[in-house]
This record gives structure tokens, C-alpha cells and sequence, in this order.
């Protein structure tokens, strides 16, 4: 038997919903709509579905909207059918269906991802391991300490171990032998760089290597280096070295290339510090190229920073990158549609709604509430009394009529400046929600089994406060 799914939803949204699955046909399932008498779609609640939906007729399934709050376990034990949460916007039905059965899993990667720390001797041993613990949050699995030329670090053993106390990976980066023995010495994980120069630490610490070039760009070096580990049969890495643009970028590039070629088994590491730190561009962009790169010649280690500003979500970008160019490879796909951590500025399908569409919805609104949302051509504000299109959120004020309701028209003017920026850049805007902007802001997802807490504005002024 072919599937029959009900799908519920609120008054505004019901002709739109009906338009989007005749849109759809053909689809492998049946399927009946049932407007469950509120408004807004999205306000709906578990509790008010089981008090109002008392006939789901010949269903086998259940879609409720995205944003309804709820436990969906507990309607799928009242009604004794699947109970599922749909997208956030009907409009993105065709695509939810599109994937069905289809589970886009981006919790794998074969990239182990170092955060380094670059001025761990300035830095006291709280301040490392609460940067440590944000790092690792954002997913870093290696707290890399860094080491500065000709400063003095007394306490990088205290320091080595204070971090493998909290169960950190450690990595100890320094030019200088002795800053590497005693790292090593006090038990950590890796350390850089080493060259062919500086490999007799090998023969004090059980770290593992990370090795370089002698100098600059000497594949050759890196290569005899290589060969005087495998002797001594230790695991290590091996990093060519990414220069900036400019300064050797491209060569850089293609000696990853030609060293994945002459050691198709050896583990190599990048670091991407001379290009999302030294380019004034969103690291996001930086991030995902670099780390296709990575992906096509399954390098193995990255080693990031977070020193320039522009560059502060660095590690959470490198770890929706590694994830993301995986999944991809590992289906022959392009990296498309598997997710939208490094759409910062835009998005793939920002405008959902049409003006005319959106149109259609206001002239059913018969209460006072503004609704705002955003089209390809503008801002739309409407209630009972009517629609406004604009372009310029001011230009709205004249008709909202808030002068004597300081919180409301605060609440608005707070709500018509996301929607602006939501239009300007191309981004997603849900009134009430604030704007994605992907790794680069770290965003606590909503519990959707829990009713929504009033807004500052309602609760302010739900205390009386003026």
C-alpha cells in the first residue's frame, strides 16, 4: 500500500500548503490536509494538536510544521502513527521529500582538526583551557600550543599538563629543540615542526612528529626527513608548508599534490593560517576551497588559528568544511545541499514566498498583530488594516501607528531591521527568530519540546514596564 500522510497546518498557510503538494504531483504518497484552526502554522503545540486533531482518518503518518513545540513521541503513541516535524517553510517540502530516506550524515571525517593557540607564553594556564575547552566545543580534536621565537616559556610543562588533566589531545609548536623536549617530555601528543635537522628529540620524547622542510619550499628536504622516521618506524605527519597568496601560494599547492603522489600512504597535515588569517576575505570561502583541496587529496591533519578578528570562528568553519567535503566525496557528490554552516552572508533559497503569494496570506489576517516577511522584491508588514511593500524599513513607521507603544514599536523597529538585512543579503528571514549566519555565530537551536518564552517586549511589558 502506497503511503497516506495528513499533514496539519493553521489558517494562513493552508492554500499555500495545498498549492505546494499539487505542485509536487506525482508523489509516491497520498496525502489530506487539515487546518486544525489556528492562525499561524507555526504556533502550533503538541498539546493543541492532540486536543484538536480527533480524526486522522486513513493516515499512516503525520507531518506537523517545523517550528511546532512538542514532544512528537508522545503524539506518535496518541494517534499510533509516525508523527514527523516537517521544513521550517513549506516551500521546502519538494526538497524534504527529495531526501527522504536520505540521511545526511555529517558526524564522520578522516581529517584531524588542530587549534592552535599561537600566544600560549602570554597567556596564563586558565586562559589556555578556556580557550582549550571553546576549541574543542567547536571541534577541534588537538589544542596546539604555540610558541613564540626568543620568549621565554617557563611553565609550558605546567601547561602540557594542566590541558592532558582535562583529557586534551596535545600538540606543542616551537622552532626551538629544547621547547620541543620538554614538551614532549611532559607527555605531549605531537609536536611541531620538526625538519631533518632537529629529528635526534625523536630519540628523548615518544611524541608524535610533525615534519617540515629544512627550508622554505625544499620538497627534498621534507622527503629525506620522512624517509629518517619511517627508519625508525614512528608515526608522524608531514607538511609541506601553505604559503600566502602572493608568496608562493600556488607552488604551494601543487607540492601537497606532488607529495600525495610520491606517498600515497604517508599522513600530511596543512596549515591554513597564511590564507584564512593573511587574505581579507570571509574565511568560510577560504575554508571550503582549502578544504576541497584536502578532501581530493585526503590530506589528514589541518592545523587553524583564530588570531586576526575576520578570523574568530575559524576552527567552527574548519569543522563544518572537514565534514561536509567528507560526506560529499564519500557519495561522488558535489558539496551541495549537505549543509549550510559556511553560508554566512547568503543563502541557497533565501526568499520562500513570493510578493503576490505573500499578498494572498495578509488578506486573510483579521487581527491588529503585524506579520513581516521577506520576498525577492522587499519587506512586506501587514495586519487587519492593510499591507505595506517597502524596501527602506522608515518608510514603514508613518502606517504602524506605534507612537504611544514604546515597546512595541521597539520590538518592530528590531524586527524590520533583520528583515532588512535579511533582504539585502539574501538570507532567510522567520519574524521572532534571529538571523543565521552559519559557523561563523555559534547558534543554540531551539527546544522544540518546549513552549516558546514571550519575547523581551512582551515580557517587559507583560511587568508593567513602560
Amino acid at each position: 500500500m502506497s503511503e497516506h500522510i495528513l499533514f496539519l497546518t493553521g489558517k494562513l498557510a493552508e492554500k499555500n500548503l495545498q498549492r505546494v503538494l499539487a505542485d509536487m504531483q506525482p508523489t509516491p504518497f497520498s496525502f489530506e490536509v487539515q487546518q486544525i484552526g489556528v492562525n499561524v502554522a507555526a504556533l502550533m503545540t503538541g498539546d493543541m494538536i492532540k486536543r484538536r486533531v480527533t480524526n486522522i482518518g486513513q493516515a499512516n503518518r503525520i507531518i506537523v510544521p517545523g517550528r511546532c513545540r512538542g514532544d512528537l513521541d508522545a503524539l506518535t503513541q496518541h494517534f499510533s502513527v509516525p508523527v514527523n516535524r516537517g521544513p521550517d517553510e513549506l516551500k521546502d517540502l519538494p526538497q524534504y521529500f527529495g531526501r527522504a530516506g536520505h540521511v545526511v550524515d555529517l558526524t564522520r571525517t578522516d581529517v584531524t582538526l588542530f587549534a592552535e593557540i599561537v600566544d600560549a607564553p602570554h597567556c596564563s594556564i586558565e586562559k589556555v583551557l578556556e580557550r582549550a575547552r571553546r576549541y574543542r566545543n567547536d571541534g577541534a580534536d588537538v589544542i596546539d600550543i604555540g610558541c613564540l621565537p626568543e620568549t621565554p616559556f617557563p611553565y609550558l610543562e605546567e601547561m602540557v599538563r594542566a590541558l592532558k588533566s582535562e583529557g586534551f589531545m596535545v600538540s606543542v609548536d616551537s622552532m626551538q629543540t629544547e621547547e620541543l623536549l620538554r614538551g614532549g617530555r611532559a607527555g605531549a601528543d605531537y609536536l611541531l615542526s620538526l625538519h631533518e635537522g632537529t629529528l635526534g628529540v625523536l630519540n628523548e620524547v615518544s611524541s608524535i612528529p610533525v615534519l617540515i622542510p629544512q627550508s622554505p619550499g625544499d620538497l627534498d628536504s621534507l622527503m629525506r626527513a620522512i624517509g629518517a622516521v619511517r627508519v625508525l618506524k614512528r608515526p608522524f605527519l608531514a607538511d609541506p608548508i601553505l604559503d600566502p597568496i602572493h608568496f608562493g601560494f600556488t607552488e604551494s599547492l601543487c607540492r601537497y599534490r606532488e607529495l600525495r603522489q610520491r606517498c600515497p600512504d604517508v599522513g600530511i597535515m596543512m596549515g591554513v593560517g597564511n590564507l584564512t588569517e593573511l587574505t581579507d576575505a570571509d574565511t568560510t570561502g577560504i575554508n571550503a576551497l582549502l578544504f576541497g583541496v584536502i578532501s581530493e587529496l585526503r590530506l589528514n591533519a589541518v592545523l587553524t588559528t583564530e588570531v586576526s578578528t575576520h578570523a574568530r570562528s575559524a576552527v567552527r568553519e574548519a569543522d563544518a568544511a572537514r565534514r561536509m567535503m567528507f560526506a560529499a566525496r564519500e557519495e561522488g557528490s558535489l558539496p551541495k545541499n549537505y549543509s549550510g554552516a559556511l553560508l554566512v552572508n547568503h543563502e541557497r533559497r533565501p526568499f520562500p514566498d513570493s510578493a503576490a503569494e505573500i499578498a494572498e496570506i495578509a488578506a486573510q489576517v483579521k487581527d491588529p498583530n503585524f506579520r513581516i516577511q521577506v520576498s525577492a522584491t522587499g519587506i512586506s508588514v501587514y495586519n487587519r488594516d492593510g499591507l505595506q511593500e517597502v524596501t527602506e524599513p522608515f518608510s514603514a513607521w508613518p502606517q504602524l501607528k506605534l507612537e504611544a507603544d514604546a515597546s512595541h514599536a521597539f520590538y518592530m523597529g528590531v524586527e524590520l531591521a533583520r528583515a532588512e538585512i535579511a533582504w539585502q543579503l539574501g538570507k532567510r528571514y522567520t519574524q521572532d527568530e534571529g538571523l543565521h549566519w552559519g559557523a561563523a555565530v555559534e547558534f543554540e537551536e531551539d527546544n522544540l519540546l518546549e513552549q516558546k518564552a514571550a519575547g523581551t517586549t512582551l515580557s517587559h511589558k507583560m511587568r508593567g514596564l513602560k
